[in-house]
């Protein structure tokens, strides 16, 4: 037998666990500020108009929004003026009514923002004003660009 003996340390070394809420909370506000949400995907073409005296709308989750224009039909080719409310096309312009007032009921503060293409037929938009107006969505909302 050998005369040293190796000295074997008196406590056990433990994973520090000190910084680890730190990482999580970095972790954390990563993927928040990384993930995109969900967009429309748009079934028909707009393109905007412009003018000169805008106001921008700051809550954002109060706004409703209906797309009016030709709708997409692939391969570059454009149909007939539709509209478009969320992810669907609307067949029927009477059925705007019922969606909107759904929607009135459960946001009673509620903007609805048209998103109109600028060579869209005016008849439709007039079709979509008066079913809203039926629905008594009466705060109506026109998207534009900015006229420079």
């Amino acid at each position: 037998m050998s005369k040293f003996k190796k000295k074997q340390a008196k406590s056990k070394q433990g994973v520090p666990t000190s910084a680890m809420p730190d990482i999580v909370f970095m972790l954390l506000i990563f993927f928040m500020v990384t993930t995109v949400l969900r967009e429309v995907e748009l079934q028909v073409q707009i393109d905007y108009t412009s003018a000169e005296n805008i106001e921008k709308i700051e809550q954002k989750r109060l706004v409703s929004y209906i797309y009016i224009g030709p709708e997409r039909l692939g391969g570059g080719e454009l149909g007939d003026t539709r509209v478009q409310i969320d992810d669907s096309l609307i067949d029927d312009i009477g059925s705007i009514r019922n969606i909107m007032y759904d929607k009135l009921m459960e946001e009673p503060r509620l903007i609805v923002s048209l998103r109109v293409d600028e060579n869209s037929e005016f008849g439709m938009i007039t079709d979509v004003q008066q079913e809203l107006r039926h629905a008594g969505t009466l705060r109506i909302n026109y998207s534009t660009l900015r006229d420079i």
